[in-house]
């Protein structure tokens, strides 16, 4: 059974003991357990191969995804697995003061970091920011680069991928600004299926409904940092 990840800490990553973990991956983990999948293979990719990549049977599930209307026409997506806002990424100080999409488009001459077909690149436009002032990177790791090495000012993410990345590497070097609910409220992640796998994707569903919000989904979680509240968010947007 094989599953598409990125190295987005702490969704997924490689621990200490070189093993692929995160709370994506050890939710599928759990997942391919209860339905008797005994084997899992792990597969890095980018970003704009897990679309493509599932869709041509290369993998079977992809890590957590936005399910917009446009990649809902090329996959399936399962029940959502987490609820997060988006953040900012910048170097050490926050010296332009950004605190969102707004300010990045309202101040001249700010230049922001994207990865190649996420949501926050339509939010940046969204918002604003002008086209000739995104900079689209196809690896986390390069758009972090692009802000230590001052290419770029600011990284539009998911808040938890750049606080995860923090944690792992306490240099000093980056800080995250959460951009505010009310500016963009929090979005739904879902596992991504081939379009002609439903019944695979309904059997996840079944799982999924009976772990999400549990006692032992909650302590899985935390340990990648989420809160009771976090958890909340996604077992309310199924009831």
């Amino acid at each position: 059974m094989k599953f598409a990840y990125l190295i987005e800490p702490p969704f997924n990553y490689i621990g200490a003991d070189e093993r692929v973990t995160g709370c994506d991956v050890e939710l599928a983990r759990h997942v391919f357990f209860q339905l008797g999948i005994e084997e899992f293979e792990p597969v890095e990719t980018e970003f704009s191969e897990l679309l493509p990549g599932v869709a041509d049977h290369r993998w079977r599930m992809t890590t957590g995804l936005f399910g917009t209307r446009e990649r809902r026409d090329h996959a399936s997506f399962s029940r959502p697995i987490w609820a997060l806002p988006d953040g900012l990424l910048v170097r050490q100080g926050n010296q332009l003061q950004l605190d969102g999409y707004v300010s990045t488009a309202n101040i001249d001459g700010v230049c922001l970091a994207v990865i190649r077909d996420q949501v926050q690149h339509r939010s940046a436009v969204d918002f604003g920011v002008p086209v000739d002032r995104i900079e689209v990177f196809e690896t986390y790791m390069r758009a972090v680069d692009a802000v230590r090495d001052g290419q770029v000012d600011a990284f539009a993410s998911v808040g938890r991928v750049h606080s995860g990345f923090i944690e792992q590497n306490p240099d000093g070097e980056v800080e995250i600004v959460m951009v505010s609910t009310v500016e963009k409220p929090p979005a739904f992640g879902s596992f991504a299926f081939a379009l002609d796998d439903a019944t695979f994707l309904s059997e996840v569903n079944d799982v999924l409904s009976a772990f999400l919000g549990s006692d032992d989904h909650r302590h899985m979680v935390a340990g990648f940092g989420f809160s009771d509240a976090e958890v909340d968010l996604i077992v309310a947007a199924e009831s």
